[in-house]
């Protein structure tokens, strides 16, 4: 049996199950993480339904030999998505290397699953980086450096109605963690449907926004991260502070906003800038943040599952009768 096999989520068996793959782009240090991040999300959204997850791998990935070997058995070669019998997609990918992603090594092999998946699947997410390569491939839309990185939470407010949003908050908390934003404005005038924003200290930036031409799979964007669990910004924040403290970076990394306790941010902007990164990691290991996000991360996806699923039925419906008419 397949590794992949044993990620059968939700309390529903039937026929009809729910097939989503997961193309995790994450570097070696990041990959089981993103793995399980959006397994048990998957998990806690997806109720009554069915919903079998695959895991999927770029072959121009670079990665180590002893990372490829834990990989095997549990990830299928993402060349084989179109014969996987896959209903829609999840990308997940790292910040790029290169200063423009299109010089990145998996540049080719992903945007050709971004142009299968428009009719391949039913719907495709893509969550933060990956969103930006998504549209900077479909529509030229590059996204533009920001002064500073914008790390923590951020209040996101629904500024038009969609199923995706059924039973949620007008405003609900979404972890950011990037350097660039995509603008509003910008998807705009590619005909993308820009669905909450930003409302504190984000400067009102797109954070979901959907695309979905006639006849084409409806792809829907993140450019946060509702997958995260509590202590992925902290550990994102000392991976900045080790840059830093190498030289990589002239300017100290903010600490992120809304994200940790007061008594911890002072903690934080009391050390020297300069000081040993253990002083940084003895604040945050010991840190506890609460994760704001997640039962509005819950219905999010868990709405986006039931939107894939009525979709999965209707065609089944159509199949059904196009095959009476023809029989």
């Amino acid at each position: 049996m397949s590794g992949v096999e044993q990620f059968l989520l939700g309390s529903g068996r039937t026929r009809s199950a729910i097939q989503i793959g997961l193309v995790n782009s994450m570097p070696d240090a990041m990959l089981r993480t993103t793995e399980l991040q959006f397994a048990r999300l998957l998990k806690d959204a997806a109720g009554p339904l069915d919903v079998r997850l695959r895991l999927f791998s770029l072959r121009s990935m670079p990665r180590s030999a002893e990372m490829r070997g834990r990989m095997a058995g549990f990830y299928d070669d993402a060349a084989f998505l179109e014969a996987a019998d896959i209903d829609a997609l999840i990308f997940s990918g790292a910040a790029p290397d290169a200063a423009d992603p299109r010089q990145e090594p998996t540049w080719a092999e992903l945007t050709q699953l971004i142009d299968w998946a428009q009719t391949g699947t039913l719907s495709t997410l893509f969550s933060g980086f990956a969103a930006q390569a998504a549209v900077l491939h479909l529509d030229g839309i590059a996204c533009r450096p920001l002064v500073h990185k914008l790390s923590g939470v951020y209040e996101s407010r629904r500024v038009e109605d969609d199923p995706l949003f059924f039973n949620t908050e007008p405003t609900v908390p979404v972890p950011h963690s990037r350097p660039c934003d995509i603008a509003g404005d910008d998807l705009a005038a590619k005909g993308y449907r820009v669905l909450a924003r930003l409302a504190n200290q984000g400067d009102g930036q797109a954070d979901i926004f959907t695309r979905e031409p006639p006849g084409s799979s409806q792809f829907v964007f993140l450019q946060g991260h509702p997958e995260y669990d509590p202590t992925i910004l902290g550990r994102d924040y000392l991976r900045d502070i080790a840059g830093f403290l190498k030289g990589g970076t002239a300017e100290r990394p903010q600490i992120p906003e809304h994200y940790f306790d007061r008594a911890t941010e002072n903690l934080l902007a009391e050390i020297g800038a300069k000081a040993d990164l253990a002083r940084y990691q003895d604040v945050v290991l010991n840190a506890l943040p609460r994760q704001l996000w997640r039962s509005s991360a819950v219905r999010l996806i868990g709405n986006w599952l039931q939107l894939v699923a009525a979709a999965k039925a209707r065609r089944a419906t159509s199949k059904t009768v196009h095959t009476r008419r023809r029989a």
